[in-house]
Parts: C-alpha cells; sequence; structure tokens
C-alpha cells in the first residue's frame, strides 16, 4: 500500500480471529473480522490519516463488513466482501447476498459506496443486456456465480467497475491456478458515480496470496478541481487609463 500510494485496501480471507483494528505498521490500520483461524475474514485497511474520519464500522460475519468516513464533508461506505466458491452450498452463498444486500439497503442513497470483494465468480466478457451495469471488459465467460454479481449490481443501482475499461489481459485476471487465468475480484459502485472514477486496474506483480498473484484490484478516483482564485494584476495600474 505504501509503495503504491493505496489510501484504502479491502482484504479478504485474513483467517485472523476476531472483531478488532490493530495497527499494522507503515502509518496503516486495520480494520477486521473473523470467526475462525482457518477460512473466511474480511477487512479494511485504511492510511492513518483517515482512521479520524471512521464514523461506523459494521462487522456483519466473517464475509462481509463495512466501514463508514467522512472525507471532506462526503460520506463514503468501504464494503469488504468475500463470497463462497463454487463449490459451497447454495444456502452458504443465498446467506452471503443476503447480507450484502442488507449492508446495502442500510446506507442512505445520497451516500458513497465503493465495494470491494471476491465474489469467486465470472462476470464474462461482453454486456448484453446488462449495458446498465457492467462494460464490454470482463474475463472470459460467465458463471451461476458471476451471474448473482450482476443480479447483485442490478437490483442496487451498481456498477461493475472493472469492466468498463479496456485494458491488456494481465491487468484484468485477478486469479492464476495452474493453466486457469480469470476474474474473480471486482470491485463495484453506485451506477451515478462511474463518471468519478479515472481508472481501474489489476495491479501486476503484486504476490499476496499463492494463487491471487495478481489480485490487488486499484481504483483511481478523479480529484476535483480546487477554485484557484484570479490574481489581481496590479501592474496595469500604470496604465494611465487604467488607473482612471
Amino acid at each position: 500500500m505504501e509503495r503504491r500510494k493505496v489510501d484504502i485496501l479491502c482484504v479478504q480471507e485474513t483467517r485472523w480471529k476476531g472483531s478488532k483494528a490493530r495497527s499494522v505498521g507503515a502509518g496503516f490500520k486495520l480494520f477486521y473480522y473473523g470467526v475462525d483461524r482457518k477460512r473466511n475474514g474480511v477487512g479494511v485497511v485504511l492510511k492513518e490519516e483517515f482512521v479520524r474520519n471512521v464514523l461506523e464500522v459494521k462487522r456483519v460475519s466473517d464475509r462481509v463488513m463495512s466501514l463508514k468516513l467522512e472525507i471532506e464533508g462526503v460520506m463514503l461506505n468501504v464494503v469488504s466482501g468475500y463470497a463462497p466458491q463454487v463449490g459451497c452450498e447454495l444456502e452458504e452463498k443465498e446467506r452471503f447476498w443476503s447480507e450484502l444486500d442488507e449492508v446495502m439497503e442500510s446506507i442512505p442513497t445520497g451516500e458513497r459506496v465503493v465495494i470491494g470483494a471476491d465474489f469467486n465468480g465470472h462476470v464474462g466478457e461482453g454486456n448484453t443486456g446488462d449495458e446498465e451495469v457492467m462494460g464490454r471488459f470482463g474475463v472470459k465467460e460467465r458463471n451461476l456465480e458471476g451471474k448473482m454479481v450482476v443480479d447483485f449490481s442490478k437490483r442496487m443501482d451498481m456498477a461493475v467497475v472493472n469492466t468498463y475499461f479496456q485494458k491488456r489481459e494481465e491487468h484484468r485476471v485477478t486469479y492464476k491456478s495452474g493453466g486457469r487465468r480469470t476474474q474473480v475480484d471486482y470491485i463495484l459502485c453506485r451506477r451515478g458515480k462511474l463518471k468519478e472514477i479515472s481508472d481501474c486496474k489489476v495491479v501486476v506483480g503484486e504476490s499476496v496470496a499463492r494463487q491471487h498473484l495478481r489480485q490487488q484490484t486499484l481504483m483511481v478516483c478523479k480529484k476535483k478541481r480546487s477554485k484557484i482564485e484570479k490574481k489581481t494584476k496590479w501592474w496595469k495600474l500604470k496604465k494611465e487609463e487604467c488607473c482612471e
């Protein structure tokens, strides 16, 4: 995070038991929640300067948690999610989506929301019929879990940010195992705020987990231009007509 100048990072599969916040060094603090040291666990890492802006932390389960921050008068909700894998029971998958729905429904429509999650699904390449929630630049074919991501986006008026930016495959693939290269990690935001995002790509070479070799997805928000006060051109007073 320090090297890549990342301010906020959603992490999954932390496998830390407990409901705490702790400093992880280099000026960053981790808010996390987990019930088992062997599986699941989610968290959000913040740059220390933003910690004082945290208004609320919701630890829903070891698969869903959220933070509410106020930054320069803007309410920002950051949600970290970890969806069940393909082989998990349907009941477990439905519970995850139900929890995520509840989190979204609790956030006022006027507030910004960013979801950073390992959805363990493929939304696929192309967007025919789903133009309102995703772009054309996914990876390979959609599966059932990917359809759940798209259906959720439609329900909550969200956009799958990764798919709107045309990138080389290496900047879209988030999971690599053997000969398989897929996209399972996504960033979602409200559709109406998509224009505020200037870029979204996978950071190549940041090996954190054994299989998620390219697991960091970087989202860059456009910065508002500050209004510059016009300089008073005092030197023009030297001209007689201007002085008068």
